[in-house]
């Protein structure tokens, strides 16, 4: 047998082993790549062929598409297509970007909450402007949350306060342990104590960072959380009106 043949025989056992893996471990792998790339491995055998519908990961990105139409098609037939017993364990939303992708994200994200998401990533262009649904703030079951900002310097943030994310009441996050804000406003809406602490029913949160946030109708942000263990502020600002 040449080296020729050799190679072959080796490159079929390494698919093998990886097919042999169990369907935990294939999510995992195709936890590091976008849902659009994880499905296009059902077209390598009957093994893979419905992988990808109990996935408890769901990364998905704007960079993966040209238009927006093609772009909700697909969410759409992905939320469908996926088993509907198997929980959402993260979701991953990058690169949106448009008023109109604001629908998509708030589809995407309505499906996990529904289906006990544990952490959320958001990280979305400066041409955005996002108000998040009133859902994202009172989970149950979310452990780890980040929203963020790309390619947006803390000074643009300062001087452009319609590009950040806005959440407009006291969040009630009971299990989340982890929360990374970065170019966020939080807003005091008129049924919010302007003296509460805005993080006051995150009873286990312990790992808070804030960096170039904006506060807007608090008289103070007050931060006093029993399991608190790491807490970062860098550029935090405001007006209490």
């Amino acid at each position: 047998m040449d080296s020729s043949d050799d190679k072959k025989r080796m490159n079929v056992e390494d698919d093998d082993r990886l097919s042999s893996l169990q369907d935990e471990l294939i999510h995992k792998i195709l936890s590091f790549i976008g849902i659009k790339h994880a499905i296009q491995t059902s077209v390598l055998s009957s093994r893979w062929r419905f992988i990808w519908t109990s996935m408890p990961y769901l990364n998905f990105s704007w960079d993966d598409f040209y238009e927006l139409p093609k772009f909700s098609e697909f969410v759409t037939r992905v939320l469908s297509g996926r088993n509907s017993q198997t929980e959402v364990s993260s979701v991953k939303l990058s690169n949106f970007r448009g008023t109109d992708s604001d629908v998509i994200a708030e589809q995407i994200m309505k499906y996990a909450f529904s289906h006990n998401i544990q952490q959320l990533d958001v990280a979305c262009l400066p041409k955005n402007h996002v108000e998040f649904p009133p859902f994202l703030f009172s989970s149950r079951s979310l452990k780890h949350l980040s929203l963020t900002k790309e390619n947006f310097s803390a000074f643009q943030r300062r001087h452009s306060s319609s590009y950040v994310f806005k959440a407009t009441s006291t969040w009630e996050l009971p299990v989340l342990t982890t929360l990374y804000l970065d170019g966020v406003t939080l807003c005091c809406d008129d049924n919010t104590d302007k003296c509460i602490g805005f993080f006051s029913k995150c009873a286990n949160l312990k790992n808070l960072t804030l960096k170039s946030c904006y506060t807007k109708g608090f008289k103070g942000l007050s931060i006093c959380l029993p399991l608190l263990s790491n807490l970062t502020v860098e550029d935090v600002y405001g007006s209490s009106s």
